[in-house]
Protein backbone atom coordinates (compact mmCIF):
# COMPACT_ATOMS: atom_id res chain seq x y z
CA UNK A 1 0.00 0.00 0.00
CA UNK A 2 1.29 3.03 -0.65
CA UNK A 3 0.94 6.92 0.96
CA UNK A 4 0.54 10.23 -0.34
CA UNK A 5 1.02 13.25 1.24
CA UNK A 6 -1.70 14.87 3.39
CA UNK A 7 -4.08 17.23 1.38
CA UNK A 8 -2.22 20.45 1.70
CA UNK A 9 -3.63 22.99 4.57
CA UNK A 10 -4.05 25.82 2.31
CA UNK A 11 -6.21 23.96 -0.02
CA UNK A 12 -8.76 22.81 3.14
CA UNK A 13 -7.83 26.62 4.48
CA UNK A 14 -9.43 28.01 0.65
CA UNK A 15 -12.20 25.65 0.75
CA UNK A 16 -13.61 26.92 3.85
CA UNK A 17 -13.10 30.80 2.85
CA UNK A 18 -15.22 29.89 -0.43
CA UNK A 19 -18.02 28.14 1.93
CA UNK A 20 -18.07 31.48 4.70
CA UNK A 21 -17.74 33.87 1.70
CA UNK A 22 -20.88 31.59 -0.03
CA UNK A 23 -23.06 31.98 3.59
CA UNK A 24 -23.29 36.07 2.81
CA UNK A 25 -24.52 35.50 -0.47
CA UNK A 26 -27.93 35.71 -2.06
CA UNK A 27 -29.25 31.90 -2.07
CA UNK A 28 -32.02 30.22 -3.80
CA UNK A 29 -34.51 30.78 -1.02
CA UNK A 30 -32.83 33.45 1.23
CA UNK A 31 -31.35 36.67 0.83
CA UNK A 32 -27.73 37.32 2.02
CA UNK A 33 -28.35 38.82 5.31
CA UNK A 34 -31.22 36.39 6.47
CA UNK A 35 -28.28 33.68 5.51
CA UNK A 36 -26.11 35.75 7.27
CA UNK A 37 -29.08 35.52 10.58
CA UNK A 38 -29.00 32.06 9.68
CA UNK A 39 -25.55 31.86 10.46
CA UNK A 40 -25.60 33.97 13.49
CA UNK A 41 -28.55 31.97 14.71
CA UNK A 42 -26.46 28.67 14.48
CA UNK A 43 -23.80 29.61 17.05
CA UNK A 44 -26.95 31.30 19.51
CA UNK A 45 -28.28 28.15 19.33
CA UNK A 46 -25.99 26.55 20.92
CA UNK A 47 -26.14 28.38 24.28
CA UNK A 48 -30.12 28.28 24.43
CA UNK A 49 -31.36 27.39 27.84
CA UNK A 50 -34.78 26.36 26.13
CA UNK A 51 -32.85 23.99 23.77
CA UNK A 52 -30.79 22.53 26.72
CA UNK A 53 -33.69 21.51 28.20
CA UNK A 54 -35.07 20.26 25.91
CA UNK A 55 -31.69 18.39 24.84
CA UNK A 56 -32.22 16.37 27.83
CA UNK A 57 -35.89 16.01 28.38
CA UNK A 58 -37.43 12.47 26.97
CA UNK A 59 -40.07 13.66 24.72
CA UNK A 60 -39.10 16.94 23.25
CA UNK A 61 -41.98 18.37 22.12
CA UNK A 62 -43.69 18.29 25.59
CA UNK A 63 -41.09 20.95 26.90
CA UNK A 64 -42.62 23.97 26.85
CA UNK A 65 -41.25 27.59 26.07
CA UNK A 66 -39.02 29.60 23.81
CA UNK A 67 -35.93 29.79 22.16
CA UNK A 68 -33.68 32.37 22.71
CA UNK A 69 -32.42 34.06 19.58
CA UNK A 70 -30.73 36.84 18.96
CA UNK A 71 -32.80 37.34 15.04
CA UNK A 72 -36.10 37.98 13.70
CA UNK A 73 -35.95 35.29 11.45
CA UNK A 74 -39.69 33.45 11.31
CA UNK A 75 -40.26 31.30 14.13
CA UNK A 76 -40.33 28.34 11.75
CA UNK A 77 -36.83 28.84 10.89
CA UNK A 78 -35.84 29.34 13.58
CA UNK A 79 -36.86 26.08 15.56
CA UNK A 80 -35.06 24.46 12.94
CA UNK A 81 -31.89 25.92 13.22
CA UNK A 82 -32.39 25.26 17.20
CA UNK A 83 -33.18 21.92 16.58
CA UNK A 84 -30.56 20.83 14.29
CA UNK A 85 -27.89 22.43 15.95
CA UNK A 86 -28.57 21.03 19.33
CA UNK A 87 -30.81 18.43 19.21
CA UNK A 88 -30.39 16.85 15.46
CA UNK A 89 -30.55 13.05 16.23
CA UNK A 90 -34.31 13.32 17.31
CA UNK A 91 -35.97 14.73 14.41
CA UNK A 92 -38.32 13.17 12.81
CA UNK A 93 -40.85 14.10 10.02
CA UNK A 94 -43.98 14.83 11.58
CA UNK A 95 -41.49 17.66 13.15
CA UNK A 96 -40.42 18.63 10.06
CA UNK A 97 -44.06 18.15 8.41
CA UNK A 98 -45.31 20.94 10.90
CA UNK A 99 -42.77 23.30 9.66
CA UNK A 100 -42.97 23.38 6.39
CA UNK A 101 -45.56 24.89 4.55
CA UNK A 102 -47.27 24.24 0.96
CA UNK A 103 -46.17 27.18 -0.69
CA UNK A 104 -44.57 30.92 -0.26
CA UNK A 105 -48.54 32.32 0.25
CA UNK A 106 -48.98 29.84 2.97
CA UNK A 107 -45.94 29.70 4.96
CA UNK A 108 -42.70 31.12 5.91
CA UNK A 109 -40.58 27.95 5.61
CA UNK A 110 -40.82 25.81 1.95
CA UNK A 111 -39.15 22.75 1.46
CA UNK A 112 -36.55 24.79 -0.04
CA UNK A 113 -35.94 27.29 2.58
CA UNK A 114 -35.20 24.21 4.79
CA UNK A 115 -32.79 22.21 2.57
CA UNK A 116 -30.61 25.38 1.93
CA UNK A 117 -31.04 26.40 5.72
CA UNK A 118 -30.03 23.07 6.60
CA UNK A 119 -27.09 23.47 4.33
CA UNK A 120 -26.07 26.76 6.42
CA UNK A 121 -26.28 25.72 9.93
CA UNK A 122 -24.20 22.22 8.90
CA UNK A 123 -21.12 24.55 6.94
CA UNK A 124 -21.38 26.79 9.87
CA UNK A 125 -20.93 24.03 12.65
CA UNK A 126 -18.23 22.40 10.37
CA UNK A 127 -16.17 25.61 10.02
CA UNK A 128 -16.65 26.75 14.30
CA UNK A 129 -15.90 23.28 15.00
CA UNK A 130 -12.53 22.64 12.62
CA UNK A 131 -11.23 25.77 14.36
CA UNK A 132 -12.09 25.28 17.89
CA UNK A 133 -10.84 22.10 17.46
CA UNK A 134 -7.16 23.81 16.23
CA UNK A 135 -7.12 26.44 18.83
CA UNK A 136 -8.56 29.40 16.51
CA UNK A 137 -11.41 32.51 17.04
CA UNK A 138 -14.01 32.07 15.15
CA UNK A 139 -14.08 34.07 12.02
CA UNK A 140 -16.67 37.00 11.63
CA UNK A 141 -20.11 36.48 10.89
CA UNK A 142 -19.96 36.39 6.43
CA UNK A 143 -20.25 39.63 4.92
CA UNK A 144 -24.14 40.07 3.36
CA UNK A 145 -23.96 40.63 -0.04
CA UNK A 146 -27.30 42.19 -1.91
CA UNK A 147 -28.89 40.72 -4.30
CA UNK A 148 -32.72 38.62 -4.51
CA UNK A 149 -33.15 35.09 -3.77
CA UNK A 150 -34.04 33.24 -7.37
CA UNK A 151 -36.31 30.43 -6.05
CA UNK A 152 -35.85 28.43 -8.81
CA UNK A 153 -36.31 24.72 -8.25
CA UNK A 154 -34.50 22.33 -10.58
CA UNK A 155 -36.99 20.32 -12.71
CA UNK A 156 -36.87 16.69 -12.15
CA UNK A 157 -37.10 16.45 -8.76
CA UNK A 158 -39.23 13.65 -7.09
CA UNK A 159 -40.63 13.02 -3.81
CA UNK A 160 -40.31 9.10 -2.24
CA UNK A 161 -37.07 8.86 -1.16
CA UNK A 162 -36.69 11.77 1.87
CA UNK A 163 -38.58 14.06 3.50
CA UNK A 164 -38.45 16.35 0.52
CA UNK A 165 -38.43 15.94 -3.03
CA UNK A 166 -34.89 15.01 -4.02
CA UNK A 167 -32.71 15.28 -7.53
CA UNK A 168 -31.24 12.05 -8.80
CA UNK A 169 -28.45 11.87 -10.90
CA UNK A 170 -30.26 10.52 -13.60
CA UNK A 171 -33.11 13.45 -13.57
CA UNK A 172 -30.11 15.86 -13.89
CA UNK A 173 -30.33 18.31 -17.03
CA UNK A 174 -28.80 21.35 -17.78
CA UNK A 175 -29.30 24.41 -16.87
CA UNK A 176 -29.42 23.22 -13.34
CA UNK A 177 -25.95 23.06 -11.59
CA UNK A 178 -23.78 19.96 -12.44
CA UNK A 179 -24.22 19.18 -8.43
CA UNK A 180 -22.79 15.86 -9.14
CA UNK A 181 -19.66 16.86 -11.60
CA UNK A 182 -21.29 14.29 -14.21
CA UNK A 183 -19.31 16.53 -17.06
CA UNK A 184 -17.11 15.37 -18.31
CA UNK A 185 -17.46 12.22 -16.90
CA UNK A 186 -17.50 9.84 -15.04
CA UNK A 187 -20.04 11.28 -12.44
CA UNK A 188 -17.85 12.04 -8.97
CA UNK A 189 -21.25 12.50 -7.08
CA UNK A 190 -24.27 11.00 -7.03
CA UNK A 191 -23.87 7.13 -5.33
CA UNK A 192 -25.55 7.04 -2.08
CA UNK A 193 -28.54 8.89 -0.89
CA UNK A 194 -26.20 11.29 1.32
CA UNK A 195 -25.12 12.82 -2.32
CA UNK A 196 -29.18 13.68 -2.85
CA UNK A 197 -30.23 14.90 0.90
CA UNK A 198 -29.70 18.35 -0.34
CA UNK A 199 -30.19 17.72 -4.07
CA UNK A 200 -33.74 20.49 -3.86
CA UNK A 201 -31.07 23.41 -3.77
CA UNK A 202 -28.28 21.97 -5.82
CA UNK A 203 -26.36 24.93 -5.07
CA UNK A 204 -26.29 24.21 -1.58
CA UNK A 205 -25.47 20.56 -1.99
CA UNK A 206 -22.38 21.83 -4.27
CA UNK A 207 -21.23 24.32 -1.81
CA UNK A 208 -21.76 21.80 1.04
CA UNK A 209 -19.81 19.15 -0.68
CA UNK A 210 -17.14 21.44 -1.88
CA UNK A 211 -16.37 21.95 2.05
CA UNK A 212 -16.67 17.96 2.81
CA UNK A 213 -14.66 16.47 0.76
CA UNK A 214 -11.39 18.74 1.67
CA UNK A 215 -11.84 18.15 5.07
CA UNK A 216 -12.61 14.47 5.11
CA UNK A 217 -12.05 12.47 1.94
CA UNK A 218 -12.98 13.11 -2.35
CA UNK A 219 -15.95 10.25 -3.23
CA UNK A 220 -13.32 8.49 -5.30
CA UNK A 221 -10.42 8.36 -2.29
CA UNK A 222 -13.30 7.20 0.39
CA UNK A 223 -13.14 3.70 -1.21
CA UNK A 224 -9.44 3.69 -2.96
CA UNK A 225 -8.00 1.84 -0.04
CA UNK A 226 -4.77 0.62 -1.89
CA UNK A 227 -3.48 3.80 -0.76
CA UNK A 228 -3.62 6.70 2.20
CA UNK A 229 -4.46 10.34 1.54
CA UNK A 230 -4.13 11.85 5.02
CA UNK A 231 -2.12 11.51 7.93
CA UNK A 232 -3.67 9.04 9.69
CA UNK A 233 -5.10 5.99 7.98
CA UNK A 234 -8.76 4.65 6.37
CA UNK A 235 -9.56 3.11 9.38
CA UNK A 236 -8.84 5.99 11.63
CA UNK A 237 -10.47 8.16 9.74
CA UNK A 238 -13.58 6.15 9.88
CA UNK A 239 -13.13 5.69 13.77
CA UNK A 240 -13.40 9.18 14.57
CA UNK A 241 -16.02 8.91 12.10
CA UNK A 242 -17.95 6.45 14.40
CA UNK A 243 -17.64 8.07 17.67
CA UNK A 244 -18.86 11.67 16.24
CA UNK A 245 -21.85 10.12 14.26
CA UNK A 246 -22.56 8.14 17.66
CA UNK A 247 -22.24 11.78 19.98
CA UNK A 248 -24.50 13.24 17.87
CA UNK A 249 -27.21 10.08 17.50
CA UNK A 250 -26.53 9.99 13.07
CA UNK A 251 -27.56 6.90 12.73
CA UNK A 252 -26.59 7.24 8.51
Amino acid sequence: MTTRPELPRSELLAAQATAWAWLGTPGIWWTGAERTAIVAETRHAAFCAHCRTRKHAAIPAAVLGTHDTTSTLPAPALEAIHRIRTDSGRLGETWYRRLIGPDLDQADLTEGHYVELVAIVAITVAIDSFRAGIGQAPLDLPLSMPGLPTRITPPGTKPGLAWMPVLFPDDWTPPTPDLYRRLPGPPERGRGHIHHALSLVPEAMIAWWDLFEPMYLRSSEMRDFTQEFRAISHAQIEMLAARTAALNQCIY
